[in-house]
């Protein structure tokens, strides 16, 4: 576990995600509490990389539930393997001809064979899907729960229930506990609001588009090759972008597939043509192309007002 929020700090740089006190200090509660981390933020800010980079620092292993509309228990918990138990029903015909050989009437054989449920309805024919991978697990996980936002209200107050108690119940067989409360987190891009009985049971952090000085920094590591300059153009740049009134704001990911672009075109520096030529990697719909082309001068012209003059050093400054 982390043992300061420092190490949280420290940790998660390695795994080349930079994150502020405040992220990380939330982060270090939650393991110590272990309390599950509900996480809410614009598309694009870091959410599920944080999860992912978390479960890295540790060494835990990732086990991801992608959350959709109509998602529902048995593709987030678990699925009888019926293909498995008829394979297994054939192979056994003859034994199972054999165990209801001396009844004499039709009700007899189905209890019988009735009697004989749990052999065909057992740990052996249970296929796990994340939740249940994530509770049984011999070892603790990182349990990422991903757009959550996306599903029903219904799976939401399912999910609550799990986590409070990281148990299920399986009819056939009995409730099956946790081994090892899983490190949990929850992604939402705010899409919808969340339950207050959600966001009681976890630790609550809002990520937002970074400040210019950490987004930089965050494109510098992660595009080592950059120059520095380039990569301020880039991130000013950017951040003019999300004043405008646009479809889909240029997220993180966006600035570094820029930046990575503008690298292999040998760029040292933005211009207007460049600009233009390569503004699709950062707005992905035309409409957010076109409108940006009509603002251009004026991100370009803010982006030179914002850069402060250039100092010449006195002989002062050259002694040190």
């Amino acid at each position: 576990m982390f043992s300061s929020i420092e190490d949280v700090q420290e940790k998660l740089k390695r795994q080349k995600y930079i994150a502020d006190r405040r992220i990380s200090t939330v982060v270090y509660l939650s393991t110590r509490m272990n309390k599950p981390l509900l996480v809410e933020g614009p598309a694009g800010v870091g959410k599920t990389d944080l999860a992912k980079v978390i479960a890295a620092s540790l060494g835990r292993e990732l086990i991801r539930l992608q959350c959709y509309e109509g998602l529902d228990e048995a593709k987030a918990l678990y699925e009888w393997e019926y293909s498995k138990q008829l394979l297994y029903t054939q192979i056994l015909k003859d034994k199972i001809g054999e165990t209801i050989a001396s009844c004499s009437t039709v009700a007899e054989a189905m209890e019988t064979i009735r009697k004989e449920d749990n052999v065909f309805f057992s740990k052996h024919f249970l296929l796990p899907r994340p939740l249940l991978s994530a509770i049984t697990s011999e070892e603790q996980t990182a349990l990422l729960i991903d757009e959550v936002d996306k599903s029903d209200s219904e799976f939401e107050a399912f999910l609550l229930e799990v986590l409070s108690d990281f148990q299920v119940s399986v009819p056939e067989i009995g409730t099956i506990s946790a081994r090892h409360i899983p490190i949990v987190v929850l992604t939402s891009n705010n899409s919808r609001e969340m339950s207050d009985a959600l966001k009681r049971r976890c630790l609550h952090l809002w990520i937002d588009f970074p400040a210019m000085d950490q987004e930089v920094e965050i494109v510098r590591l992660k595009v080592p090759n950059i120059a520095r300059e380039l990569a301020e153009q880039v991130v000013h740049f950017i951040h003019g972008l999300r004043t405008l009134d646009l479809k889909k704001m240029p997220s993180i990911s966006e600035t570094l597939d820029w930046a990575r672009a503008l690298t292999i075109l040998n760029a040292d520096s933005l211009d207007e043509g460049l600009i233009r030529d390569t503004l699709n990697l950062a707005l992905k719909y035309e409409t957010d192309v076109k409108k940006a082309e009509k603002e251009m001068a004026r991100l370009i012209k803010r982006k030179t007002a914002e850069q402060p003059p250039p100092v010449t050093p006195d002989k002062g400054d050259l002694l040190h």
